[in-house]
């Protein structure tokens, strides 16, 4: 039995790499994918431009003003000559944020007495923009601190000082690049599988397979060891490249790691059999394997939390392996996850392993028959 699933296994590893348009698919998409996400796919705000309409000519104004001037997040300050530019600067999206500092800031200042500064904000980008917005705040608020000396006024009664724990210094690549190594470790193994059997109907070598001395569960571990190891192959490749080029630290034990790895890619690769069994043409696999991918990213929490989700999506999250396997792969890079936490999302992915493999074995014997 052994030797003719090897035997098996060494087809596909030949066809997949005979195949320009497979080894493109395995070899080039995740590292550019690695590459434009891990700098695109931020939640940080920089390099903002912003408005700023001052009707107040004292030394206060100006302070503040400079200080948006000087910030790190904010690339252009763009003077307003009047209320009128206001509504235009954020409708063109020239400013996503616009500071209004009224005509009688700096003498309320001088006097002790409170000054406002009214915050424009462009509503369409709602995410970026409450970011933004506290920014802003914590501009004013450090003017503030400033200030409170020379007025004499009083100190705040308490103080908050805020401790960073996992990324102390707030690197977005940190958070982002260890959920692209689940992305992107996904996508070789659901590539290969969705394409195999597909091909093989494509080609017209799928009947000849029917025939050969390989009973139909042969067939299926035939095509899955190769999946497997180019998966595991890929997501090393993530994994060092995460490392090495965006300098994430790998805190955490790596046979955890891969154990994590390896159910996570049998749930997957379960996915990919199923849909390649349905599949008859290669482009209806590539086109199955996208429609899976899209919905289980979404809701792993890679984009948004899972606590901020319906009740009832976030029961369907549950049969999710992205869900379990971003879990153990942050908390292997970021703060050394025990291994009883490991463990406790690691069963889930063993479980929907035996699911989707289970259930793509038997679509593939009936469409067998």
């Amino acid at each position: 039995m052994w030797r003719r699933v090897g035997y098996l296994v060494i087809k596909e590893f030949l066809a997949v790499w005979r195949d320009p348009k497979s080894r493109f698919l395995l070899l080039a998409p995740p590292v550019i994918q690695l590459l434009i996400f891990a700098n695109a796919a931020t939640q940080e705000v920089k390099n903002v431009r912003i408005g700023v309409f001052n009707q107040d000519l004292g030394v206060n104004a100006r302070d503040l003003v400079a200080r948006f001037e000087g910030s790190p997040n904010i690339r252009e300050v763009r003077h307003l000559r009047g209320e009128h530019e206001i509504a235009p600067a954020i409708d063109s999206r020239s400013a996503l944020l616009v500071v209004q500092i009224g005509p009688d800031f700096s003498r309320l200042i001088a006097a002790g007495r409170p000054a406002s500064v009214q915050l424009i904000l462009d509503g369409r980008r709602s995410n970026a923009a409450q970011i933004m917005a506290s920014y802003a705040e914590q501009i004013i608020i450090g003017y503030n601190a400033e200030l409170a000396p020379a007025l004499r006024s009083p100190p705040p009664a308490s103080t908050v000082v805020a401790r960073i724990w996992f990324n102390p210094n707030m690197d977005a690549a940190w958070s982002t690049v260890p959920s692209l190594v689940v992305v992107l470790t996904a996508l070789g193994g659901l590539m290969v599988t969705s394409l195999s059997v597909a091909r093989e109907r494509e080609l017209g070598t799928f009947e000849q397979l029917l025939v050969s001395p390989l009973s139909p569960g042969e067939i299926v571990i035939g095509k899955l060891v190769p999946a497997f190891c180019i998966g595991i192959v890929e997501g090393s490749v993530m994994v060092v490249a995460a490392v090495a080029i965006f300098h994430v630290p790998l805190s955490g034990s790596l046979i955890l790691l891969y154990l994590g790895m390896a159910a996570f890619l049998l749930a997957i690769i379960g996915v990919g059999l199923f849909v390649s069994s349905l599949a008859k043409t290669q482009q209806q696999a590539i086109l199955g394997a996208f429609s899976c991918m899209v919905p289980m990213t979404l809701l792993s929490g890679f984009a948004s939390p899972i606590e901020n989700m319906p009740d009832w999506m976030q029961l369907l999250t549950l049969a999710n392996p992205y869900r379990f396997f971003i879990v153990i792969v942050k908390g292997v890079f970021l703060k050394s996850l025990p291994p009883g936490d490991v463990v406790n999302n690691l069963w889930p992915l063993v479980l929907i392993a035996i699911v989707t493999l289970t259930a793509s074995t038997r679509l593939f014997r009936q469409k067998a028959e």
